[in-house]
């Protein structure tokens, strides 16, 4: 009877270790892809080597994650959660520009937290505490993910109604939603100015909530990190209720005896 448990147990265990090194070596592949994926944009960043092998290089890897990234949308049980939790996926395959590549350092992160890489190391701590309630209790992760997706759903359209480049309509985007403005491309028609003032009102309100957060935060952290000055006569105060303390107790304690000596003495 004990040996087919056993057997099943020992099976159970085995497919377990299975799965954990086919989740090792998944998360090993893709953190090599990330880190290929920054170095490939500071390549075509400071124009170093072939500009062509790298742009084919950097359209290789787009499709290699964008088709992670739905794979695992597909299999995901709550794809609500999925797509909120990992923004900066979907961000990372935004085909408008190399550097949206940066954001898979996301993954890294999260893969990092998922191995207890810090708590092995030693690292973990209070900063680590704080970065996570930074990102998500304050809800920094989902201003961003939306201020992101109203810069670049407007670049899109600019680039669309406008006749821009992709990246001449991000740069647009960018410089219109954080109220620089330099006046290098703007809209000519009717629809691209409506684009615009959509941009002024969406991208402006929400990276100004963006900004908020983040002082908030600071400001919190400042203020709690800060200790109250230390009252002189706290000490003193908290002395002379301890004496007080102990003489109710010996007054409570004389009375007792007081009490004892009289009924002895009713007694006799």
């Amino acid at each position: 009877m004990l040996l087919p448990v056993y057997k099943i147990g020992v099976s159970m265990m085995e497919t377990e270790q299975r799965q954990q090194r086919r989740i090792i070596f998944y998360h090993l592949l893709v953190t090599i892809l990330t880190l290929w994926s920054v170095v490939n944009v500071i390549l075509l960043a400071f124009n170093i080597g072939d500009w062509h092998l790298e742009t084919r290089i950097s359209n290789g890897l787009l499709v290699v994650f964008a088709v992670d990234y739905f794979v695992r949308l597909a299999r995901s049980p709550n794809r609500k959660t999925f797509l909120i939790h990992l923004a900066f996926d979907l961000m990372g395959i935004i085909p408008m520009h190399p550097v949206f590549a940066l954001f898979r350092l996301g993954r890294l992160a999260r893969m990092v937290q998922y191995h207890h890489l810090f708590w092995k190391l030693g690292w973990d701590g209070k900063w680590t505490h704080d970065f996570h309630r930074f990102i998500y209790s304050t809800g920094f992760i989902y201003l961003f993910s939306i201020s992101i997706a109203i810069i670049v759903l407007s670049a899109l359209l600019f680039s669309v109604f406008e006749h821009q480049s992709l990246s001449d309509s991000l740069w647009w985007a960018i410089t219109t939603a954080t109220t620089v403005g330099y006046g290098d491309d703007t809209p000519h028609i009717a629809v691209g100015k409506v684009i615009a003032v959509g941009l002024m009102f969406g991208g402006i309100g929400f990276i100004g909530l963006l900004t908020s957060t983040i002082t908030d935060f600071f400001t919190q952290q400042a203020s709690q990190n800060v200790e109250p000055e230390a009252d002189p006569n706290e000490d003193e105060l908290r002395q002379l209720l301890v004496k007080i303390d102990t003489l109710t107790q010996k007054v409570d304690h004389l009375q007792k005896q007081v009490k004892r000596i009289e009924k002895a003495d009713r007694r006799k």
